[in-house]
Formats: C-alpha cells, sequence, structure tokens
C-alpha cells in the first residue's frame, strides 16, 4: 500500500467514522428490528430487536453481510442488489436461513436512505409457524449457484470438493476440472491447515462455522474470510468465500476505531455532548450528564444552552465568538436542576458539513472555589501588607518583587524604582551602607532569620537608624524583610538613660551637697579668723584658699540644682532680652579673649514663659565654652528664629575646633568634658534646666570647623 492510498484511506475512516454515532442511539431505541447495510450489504448496525430476529449478537452481525442469510433464498445475488440499491421505498419479502439452520421469510421494508449507499430497513418476521425450520429445495439453491458474486464451494462433510462456482474459479484464476475432486485444504497455506481438521473437529463438523483462511493464490498467499452452512441435506456444505480486500482492512480498522472511539466517549471523565445546529442536544455521555445532575433521556432533545445561569453580556460575547470563529473556550456558570451553581469550563466546536456541534465540558467549580479562596487570601494579604506600619519587602537573590507604601516612606524610594533594581545595585547605591547591609544579607541565608539595626546613610548625608528583621525563605524562594525606622526609638531610649544618669547623679549629688556644706562652712569661718588673727602676711595663701572654697560652693550648689527641682517662678517675658542681658555680662570676657558677638533676633520681640536667670545660666555656660574653644580669636554668632507654631530655636555658633561623632554623643553625661579642668556639670545642668522649660538641645559639630547649639524653648511653656 502506498503513501497516497494509504492517506486516502485515512480521509476515508476519518470521514466513516464522524457518521457512526448518531444511528446508534436511534436504533436501539426502536421497537420494531431495524437493520442498516451499506452497499456491499455488509451490516453496519443492527438495533436490539434485529440481533434477537438474526439470533446474533450485535458483534457477530457485525462481521456478516445480508447475503450471509440470503445464500439459499430464491433470489440470490440480482434480488439482493435490488434489495440495497433501489432509490424509492422498497417493500419485499425474503427467505432468510438463520445460523442455526432454520429457515425463516422477512418481510425488508426500506425506510431510510443515507450517504455512501447506506440503506436502513424494517423487518417483519412472516413465516408460517409450521414452516419453521424447514429447508429450501435442493434445485433452489443450485439454480442461484453461479448467478452469486462472491465465491462458493459446494463440499462434502470430507472436504472434498465438490462444485464450484464461476466467482469462486475466476477469483482464484484457476479451471473447474483443476479443482472439482480436490480438497480445500489442498488450496490452504500450512499455518491455516489446521482450521480443516476434516472429520474431526475442523469446520465441517460446526454448523454455521465462520473465520479466516489464507489461501495461495499466483504464487502468493491472499486471505480469505469463509461463511459455511449446511442447508443441503445433511452431508454438503455450502462454503462463501470473500477475499480480504485493503477495503476489507480499512473496515475493520474502522470497526476497531469505532469501539475505540465508543470506549473513550462512554468512559471520558469529561462530558461530551453533540448538538444540531438548532442547538438540541442529541447525544450525550454519563459523564454529561453527571456534570448536568440529569439522565440521558432528560438531556436529549433539550436546548444546550437551557442550563445558563446567566445570559449575560459575557454570554453573548463568548456566542458571538462561536458564530465568527466556529469554536470557543471558555467558563461559563450553570444552574443544574437542582439549583446548584456550577462553574463548567467548556471546549466547543463547529461541524457545519456534517451538520452538528460538539461540546467537552469540565466541572471546574471545585478549582474555582479554591481560586476565590486564594483571592480572598491574597486580598487580605495584600490588605495587610500595604496597610502595615513597618516597611515591608519581598526579595530573593535576583531581586525585589513587592515593596509596601510604609517600606517607600522610610527608604525614600519608589516602588517602580526598587523593584527595577537588584539586591546588589541597591546595596551600592550609597557605598557607606554597603558592608553593613552586605552583612545583614549574608547573616540571614546562613541563619534563615536575622535581626539588625543599620545606620542607612541617604545620598544628602542624612543618616536613618533602621532596624531590619528578615525571614530567609519564606515561601516559594522568596524572603520577607520587615524594617523600621528606629532612630527616635534610640534617641528616645539615650534620653531615657541620660535621663537615668541625671536622677541617679542627683540624688548622689544632694548626699554629697549636703554632706560637704557643713564642714565647708565652718573652714571658711575659720579662714575668715585666721586671715584676721595671722600678722604676717599670708594674703596670697588666704585668697588661694578662699576662691577654691567658693569654687567647692559653686559646684555644690550646681549639685542641688541636678539633685531637686528648684522652686522657680515663671514669667512670661522677652527672650531677646534675656539674651543681650547674658551678652552683655560676657562681653569683658570676650573682649579679652579677642571674640566679637554678631547676633541675628527674628523679629521685634519673643515673648516666652520661662525663669530668666536659669536661662541666662544655660546661655553662658554655653557661650562660655564657645569662648574656650576658640583661643585665637574669631566670631560668635546667636540667631533666634520661630520654627513652628509652637517653638523658637536659639542658634549658638562657634568658630572652634568643633567636636567627632564619637564625643558629641556623650554631651551632657554626668561628669563628661573636653575642658582640662572641667567638671562636665556644666552641660550637664544645662540640659535639665532646658527639660525643666518643655524643650531639648540639640547639637551640630563638625572638626575643625566649629560646633552649633540649637536650644528649642516652647512659645507657651504649661509649667
Amino acid at each position: 500500500m502506498n503513501v497516497e492510498y494509504e492517506a486516502v484511506c485515512n480521509e476515508e475512516i476519518i470521514r466513516l467514522n464522524k457518521h457512526i454515532e448518531e444511528y446508534k442511539e436511534i436504533f436501539n431505541s426502536i421497537i420494531e428490528p431495524h437493520i442498516m447495510i451499506d452497499e456491499n450489504l455488509r451490516f453496519t448496525y443492527a438495533n436490539e430487536a434485529a440481533c434477537l430476529l438474526f439470533d446474533q449478537p450485535r458483534e457477530q452481525l457485525a462481521k456478516l453481510k445480508l447475503s450471509d442469510f440470503l445464500q439459499a433464498s430464491t433470489l440470490l445475488a440480482v434480488d439482493v442488489e435490488g434489495l440495497s440499491r433501489h432509490k424509492k421505498p422498497l417493500k419485499k419479502r425474503k427467505a432468510v436461513q438463520l445460523h442455526n439452520g432454520n429457515m425463516r421469510e422477512f418481510e425488508f421494508i426500506q425506510v431510510g436512505t443515507l450517504s455512501g449507499g447506506k440503506r436502513i430497513f424494517r423487518l417483519e418476521d412472516v413465516s408460517e409457524i409450521d414452516q419453521v425450520g424447514n429447508l429450501l429445495p435442493t434445485q433452489m439453491v443450485l439454480d442461484n449457484f453461479d448467478t452469486a458474486k462472491e465465491g462458493i464451494l459446494l463440499l462434502s462433510r470430507k472436504g472434498l470438493i465438490l462444485e464450484a462456482n464461476s466467482a469462486f474459479m475466476n477469483g482464484l484464476k484457476i479451471n473447474k476440472r483443476d479443482l472439482i475432486g480436490k480438497r480445500l485444504s489442498d488450496l490452504v497455506t500450512h499455518d491455516d491447515k489446521s482450521q480443516l481438521d476434516e472429520g474431526d473437529s475442523g469446520i465441517f463438523t460446526t454448523l454455521n462455522s465462520m473465520g479466516e483462511l489464507e489461501v495461495t493464490l499466483h504464487g502468493k498467499p491472499c486471505r480469505f474470510t469463509f461463511s459455511t452452512r449446511t442447508p443441503v441435506g445433511n452431508e454438503l456444505f455450502i462454503t462463501t468465500f470473500s477475499k480480504i480486500t485493503e477495503s476489507n482492512i480499512i473496515e475493520k480498522k474502522l470497526e476497531s476505531s469505532e469501539r475505540i472511539f465508543a470506549e473513550l466517549f462512554d468512559q471520558s471523565m469529561e462530558g461530551i455532548v453533540f448538538w444540531n445546529e438548532a442547538g438540541v442536544i442529541f447525544r450525550v455521555n454519563q459523564s454529561a450528564c453527571k456534570i448536568f445532575e440529569s439522565t440521558k433521556e432528560e438531556m436529549i432533545g433539550s436546548d444546550i444552552w437551557k442550563f445558563i445561569y446567566k445570559e449575560n453580556r459575557y454570554f453573548k460575547r463568548m456566542l458571538a465568538t462561536f458564530e465568527r470563529d466556529g469554536q470557543v473556550r471558555d467558563d461559563i456558570f450553570y444552574k443544574m436542576p437542582n439549583n446548584q451553581i456550577k462553574l463548567l469550563e467548556l471546549t466547543a466546536k463547529k461541524h457545519e458539513g456534517d451538520g452538528y456541534n460538539v461540546t467537552i465540558f469540565r466541572n471546574v467549580t471545585e478549582r474555582w472555589e479554591i481560586e476565590k479562596e486564594l483571592r480572598k487570601s491574597e486580598e487580605k494579604f495584600r490588605k495587610i501588607f500595604e496597610g502595615s506600619l513597618d516597611g515591608l519587602i519581598l526579595w530573593n537573590k535576583d531581586g525585589f518583587t513587592d515593596f509596601n507604601e510604609s517600606g517607600k516612606a522610610i527608604l525614600e524610594i519608589s516602588k517602580e524604582k526598587l523593584l527595577s533594581l537588584t539586591v546588589k545595585e541597591f546595596i551600592g547605591k550609597v557605598p557607606e551602607n554597603a558592608s553593613d547591609l552586605n552583612a545583614h544579607v549574608e547573616a540571614v541565608y546562613k541563619k534563615g532569620v536575622y535581626s539588625s539595626i543599620i545606620p542607612l546613610k541617604f545620598e544628602d548625608g542624612r543618616v536613618k537608624h533602621i532596624e531590619f528583621l528578615t525571614r530567609g525563605n519564606l515561601y516559594s524562594n522568596l524572603n520577607l524583610t520587615i524594617f523600621r525606622n528606629v532612630s527616635e526609638r534610640l534617641e528616645m531610649q539615650e534620653q531615657i538613660r541620660k535621663s537615668d544618669t541625671l536622677h541617679v547623679v542627683g540624688e548622689l549629688a544632694a548626699g554629697i551637697a549636703h554632706e560637704i556644706r557643713n564642714p565647708m562652712t565652718a573652714l571658711k569661718g575659720f579662714i575668715q579668723l585666721l586671715e584676721d588673727l595671722v600678722k604676717e602676711d599670708f594674703s596670697t595663701y588666704f585668697h588661694i584658699i578662699t576662691s577654691e572654697i567658693q569654687r567647692i560652693e559653686t559646684i555644690i550648689t550646681e549639685f542641688l540644682v541636678l539633685a531637686k527641682p528648684q522652686a522657680l517662678q515663671y514669667l512670661e517675658q522677652d527672650l531677646h532680652i534675656i539674651l543681650k542681658e547674658t551678652l552683655e555680662l560676657l562681653a569683658a570676657q570676650a573682649l579679652l579673649n579677642n571674640v566679637r558677638f554678631e547676633t541675628d533676633f527674628e523679629g521685634i520681640a519673643c515673648n516666652i514663659f520661662c525663669e530668666a536667670n536659669q536661662l541666662k545660666q544655660v546661655f553662658i555656660n554655653i557661650i562660655k565654652n564657645a569662648l574656650e574653644v576658640m583661643p585665637d580669636g574669631g566670631t560668635i554668632r546667636i540667631q533666634s528664629s520661630q520654627v513652628s507654631n509652637s517653638h523658637v530655636r536659639i542658634s549658638i555658633i562657634d568658630q572652634g575646633n568643633g567636636i567627632s561623632k564619637e564625643k558629641l554623643k556623650k554631651l551632657g553625661e554626668p561628669f563628661y568634658t573636653t575642658k582640662e579642668r572641667g567638671t562636665g556639670l556644666g552641660l550637664m545642668v544645662s540640659y535639665k534646666i532646658i527639660e525643666e522649660h518643655n524643650g531639648y538641645i540639640e547639637v551640630e559639630s563638625e572638626v575643625d570647623k566649629g560646633t552649633v547649639f540649637h536650644i528649642y524653648l516652647p512659645i507657651k511653656s504649661e509649667a
């Protein structure tokens, strides 16, 4: 068989296969016997009633031809052909020999004509009861023996060939004289001789035998189907032979394909529905019935779209796509007869030329419900993710996958910009951050969970202390980092630490001050007496002793300021006047140090509630420190400005050597000083006084460029 012919055969198989299934349900539902035969008289289908009438199962009938039952009739080949190919409605009686040997009279009534030469007949058994089982006269058989188109042999029980018709001899290209008297076993090949075990259990001891035999034809093997019966007495056998042609092979393949298709159709887990151009269902499988909660009887004959839940725009758009493209795949909600709502995935395709459409359904309700729950979970996660006050980042080694609003505010970078960067690129944006951030990432990969506080420097030089907590491989190889700005918290902790220190130092100072003040009073008195009584000139010594005692008293007084709140009276006063009076007190010392004061007071007056003498003490402490760090002279600038509706800022700017970052952190701590003879209590007292005025102090400094003290005071104090 060449390639072109194979292709033609395959096309024929496909064409025939399309029309097979549409007949079966119709035939099976009819009470009267009906058969369908093709132009070769082969049974293509028989309903249950016909199978009972012929006393053959459907599978066996499918292997036979109508002529197999009419061989012994008086109207053999010609009339049978006329019966099959008659174009007008036909009604004729035929004598039929069943395979059990009984003869019956059937009336054949043509009820339909199909494409490809197929005919549908309704059968009626019109045999007389007393004639059942009688054999036709032998002469009837012999009269029509030579006119049959199929090869026929008349055999003895021993397998001896007694007669052969022209069709058989022409098929084997053999003369009758070379055939008569031989045995059938002489014609078949060695492999099939076992079927011809004459006189024992071969075909001649069994009525109505059928099968296949391989006959040597012109030196080449050729396979034939045979059917053997004993209509002539009990000694003679009529055996009909049909050559197995390529057409027969195609038919067998088709039969096999039909059976496979039928099994697949019925056993498919997906619902399959066939419907015509009017939308009427004419065939369904069991899975479709299960999906639509209906029986076959309820579905066949109904509208394909009758179960649609809502015929909305979406549904109409799907229908328009189907009409335009001839096929569609979509998900549609259906309402079952029991009011259950199901989401079905359908694939529909038109077969316009064949007059039918097919739709395959899959129940995806469970998947839809799972997806709905997943969407709800995702929505909850998204709300939590976006609503979190902490920054959240999802990332892996390739880059960032998500970023919330709080994170954008903390890191001061847009979501689009961050997601466009790799982790390495983000870490390298500010080189000063790379070391700490890389260490954090490495610790995450090593430990799985890691937390650290990193002073993150921004491109404009600002620094934020960010606390990072990262859990590695949270899901799908994604890491989750939770981060927050803890700069204020750290500053508050530092203030609390300083406050606790001040409290401890205050309690300690109170005890020391009280213990020292009494003996100091006695010493001071006795020194004064000694100064009056001693005649020698020890004035220099007495002056030194007296000045040191005064210095001790000053320290004790500062201790007492730290020890407990002072009973002070807060009044509304002009801050600028307080600053001017302070500068007048320090003018002489500034002149000696070759330092000039520059003032920049915003506005005419700046009234605040305060205790003027305490504020003067703060300003004196800070300005004196500025004078001491400028031994070569220079300028000290004093500025004031209202920074908000509630606070005013006083800035004292010097041109000293500045303070390093390490030392800057310790300013205001007890007994910390950068001066050789300092006690560290001056700034400590200043911080406490400003705190009691509900204000605060900030210090900016850069080595070799000077220091700025910013003092913030409330415009309206609640003190």
